[in-house]
């Protein structure tokens, strides 16, 4: 295990333990009062199921040692905490109550997993049609400065997040500063730390930008045209940070980079759309008042249409040239053409672009949400909205829960608030979607996009040399957080 995976497992370890010795204070919270039905904090089957839970997410924590996907360790839990949970209401005389829960956490998950579905199957098959390559090659062979790579790189990373999601963003850029940097990992490190906090900072005011925003927006809570409220907050976050960093950043000409890439036929008409999908998620939202994941379903099928279209086109073309097709695969059907030996050409297939989502994250959100709805139906979640938002009041939790998302992970934390839904103006709403989103950037594990990225940009852009610039950071984060009451002051009260 490399030093840097070791302190980032121990960092997120430790965050955990907090989680952990807050329990007893948690318990004799809840038992002082009068016990209701509801109420099973002090039960042996709630707090097995707390432990059950610490240690299905000791497992995630561990997954870059582990080398096990996070979603089985939490989808192994949430079934152990809904059978304990009906064991306890049964005991209870009320079972019923255990049915109606966890139907209305699947709805939850239902909807949150055909509306990423739809997105990641979109970006899929924008990624294969070349958008995201031909961006990529324009980027690293235009002979630009290191210097302006960093700032076009960060401002196309917060651009693009609200459209593409914080993480594919980060991903693109990180690969064009990883080709335009070479063998210079300092710039490298700092344009990827850049990269990451735009793209964070960017997916903040958008509901397509991160999945905490989702799940504020398809909750009710915050309506689309509010998250733009975010924008100025969410620049400042950026822009304070960038500028620290920029001065680590030389002027020089990178290394002479030539590289090719082509559109493929219909690029343009899937990112066509994509806008129209996204446009009825929005508008059956608002104005027919049904819910987003319609809108982005119904643009699947316009997609899966357009598909159609594209594997005919492929057949056509091909029947000029001696082919044959090979055993229709499950997902998809492969054309060899002998005339050219040298050449694989495939048929396009939308159900190979649907095959390539991240299965992974959606059932370890399946395992999340499932997890933490079972632990609020045993009253945890009321117990700890009553510590957090009342005891400490809603502008000291959410600025916490900022912190808690780059030791933990904004998901769950998102989701717990959500399920305490404490009650609150619509400026802190706002605030803890900012502090979510924008909090994990803290830490290079903090969010999906910093691990992505590290990924990409592997032994050049590390949770070491993330974290030597943390405090520029955290400057970000806090000004953020003063440009939100500056600026949306108003809807505070």
């Amino acid at each position: 295990m490399t030093d840097s995976r070791t302190h980032a497992f121990l960092l997120k370890a430790a965050g955990l333990s907090l989680i952990v010795l807050m329990l007893p204070a948690v318990a004799l919270a809840a038992t002082q009062g009068a016990l209701e039905v509801t109420n099973l904090t002090g039960h042996w089957a709630g707090i097995l199921s707390v432990v059950i839970f610490i240690a299905a997410y000791s497992l995630v924590i561990g997954e870059e040692v582990l080398h096990m996907r996070k979603s089985k360790p939490v989808i192994v839990a949430a079934g152990l905490i809904w059978v304990l949970l009906a064991i306890a209401f049964g005991q209870a005389g009320n079972s019923g109550q255990v049915h109606a829960a966890f139907e209305h956490d699947l709805v939850e998950f239902a909807s949150l997993f055909l509306f990423l579905l739809s997105a990641m199957t979109y970006i899929n098959t924008m990624e294969e049609r070349g958008i995201f390559d031909v961006l990529r090659v324009r980027l690293v062979t235009g002979g630009f400065s290191l210097r302006k790579i960093f700032w076009i790189t960060g401002t196309l990373a917060f651009l693009i997040s609200p459209i593409a999601d914080n993480l594919t963003t980060a991903m693109l850029m990180a690969a064009v500063a990883v080709a335009v940097g070479g063998s210079n990992i300092r710039f490298i490190s700092v344009a990827c730390i850049n990269i990451v906090v735009a793209a964070n900072a960017g997916g903040a005011f958008s509901p397509f930008g991160d999945i905490t925003t989702l799940m504020v927006w398809q909750k009710g809570i915050v309506q689309f045209q509010d998250f733009f409220s975010l924008l100025i907050p969410s620049l400042v976050n950026w822009l304070v940070t960038a500028v620290i960093l920029s001065f680590a950043v030389g002027r020089e000409q990178p290394e002479a980079v030539t590289d090719k890439a082509e559109l493929q036929h219909g690029a343009w008409i899937v990112v066509g759309l994509f806008i129209l999908t996204i446009a009825m998620a929005v508008s059956f939202h608002n104005v027919l008042h049904l819910p987003p994941v319609l809108g982005m379903m119904t643009g699947l099928g316009f997609l899966k249409l357009f598909g159609y279209y594209l594997q005919r086109r492929d057949l056509r073309l091909a029947s000029g040239a001696r082919f044959k097709m090979s055993e229709p695969s499950r997902l998809g059907l492969e054309a060899v053409f002998e005339n050219d030996p040298a050449q694989d050409r495939q048929v396009f297939d939308i159900f190979h672009n649907l095959q390539r989502a991240e299965w992974d994250t959606l059932m370890f959100f399946y395992g999340v949400i499932m997890c933490v709805g079972g632990l609020g139906a045993f009253g945890y979640l009321a117990v700890g909205s009553e510590l957090m938002y009342e005891g400490l009041g809603p502008t000291a939790a959410n600025i916490i829960v900022g912190f808690a998302s780059a030791i933990v992970d904004n998901i769950p934390v998102m989701f717990a608030v959500l399920e305490m839904n404490p009650e609150m103006s619509l400026g802190q709403w706002l605030l803890v979607t900012l502090t979510a989103g924008v909090g994990g950037s803290m830490l290079s594990i903090g969010s999906a996009a910093g691990v992505a990225v590290m990924g990409t940009a592997r032994g050049k852009y590390t949770f070491f040399g993330h974290l030597k610039w943390s405090w520029a950071i955290v400057l970000g984060y806090f000004a953020s957080i003063g440009a939100h009451f500056l600026v949306n002051g108003s809807l505070f009260q």
